[in-house]
């Protein structure tokens, strides 16, 4: 796929996820512009447009399902949930919008798949989060002069910046399980990250349920905890390499 059409088609997939009911109207919405043969034959290209366009305009969809093949997912702290629309109290306490039900156990999932995914749905959540603190800074001013002109503003929005990218090298370059583990847990931390900073940034309009900010903190928290979260996951990290004895070379430079 050359760059025009995947230009296009990020264009197309953009669209749809913002004029489109979420869920299950998504899902057809999806389907009809042919996300399951897009996923069969380039799936990298098609998890990482895919997921993070979710990320970016705030919608779902059951997509991860197609990648993992399961709708039983493994969560924090040893914990299941399942993907399940229409299910009594949707949400549970993680997030009153993704369907997303506690449950007492699963079955194991192809892991560096979904976390590729939900690394990619991570990284264009933070970059939501990004763009409306940018905005912010920029239109409102204080003592004279736009926000955007202070330098700790500045700062935390560069370090959110230099967190996104820096997790978006770690996806692009995952290639096997470990790859993938450290992909998640860099894409969680650049993501909570950017909820801390940007938080930070808005000040009390971000806090207001009218302002879009706080949908996009709720979703980055749940996300980083669904196959994993940025702490568990760096845990597992130190122990794989302390067992082995060595780090593996992830990125030939």
């Amino acid at each position: 796929m050359g760059p025009a059409e995947l230009e296009l088609l990020s264009q197309t997939l953009r669209k749809t996820m913002t004029v489109t009911a979420p869920g299950p109207a998504l899902d057809a919405a999806l389907a009809e512009l042919g996300w399951p043969e897009l996923l069969a034959e380039f799936p990298g290209v098609a998890v990482a447009t895919v997921f993070r366009l979710l990320g970016e305009t705030g919608a779902h969809a059951s997509v991860l399902t197609d990648v993992v093949g399961a709708a039983t997912l493994p969560y924090a702290g040893g914990r299941w949930v399942v993907w399940e629309y229409g299910g009594s109290g949707t949400g549970a306490g993680l997030d009153e919008e993704l369907p997303l039900r506690p449950v007492a156990t699963g079955a194991p999932v192809p892991l560096a798949a979904g976390r590729r995914a939900v690394g990619w749905w991570l990284l264009g959540a933070g970059h939501a989060m990004l763009a409306l603190a940018r905005g912010h800074v920029l239109d409102r001013v204080q003592f004279g002069r736009p926000l955007a002109a202070f330098q700790a503003v500045r700062h935390r929005l560069a370090e959110t910046l230099v967190a996104l990218e820096g997790a978006e090298a770690a996806l692009t370059a995952a290639e096997d399980d470990l790859g993938a583990l450290l992909a998640k847990a860099a894409a969680g931390q650049a993501a909570l990250t950017a909820a801390r900073h940007c938080q930070q940034v808005l000040g009390g309009i971000g806090f207001t349920a009218e302002h879009p900010l706080h949908r996009h903190v709720r979703r980055a928290v749940v996300l980083d905890g669904l196959l994993g979260s940025a702490r568990e996951l760096t845990r597992e990290a130190g122990a794989l390499v302390r067992t082995s004895g060595t780090a593996p070379r992830l990125v030939q430079l």
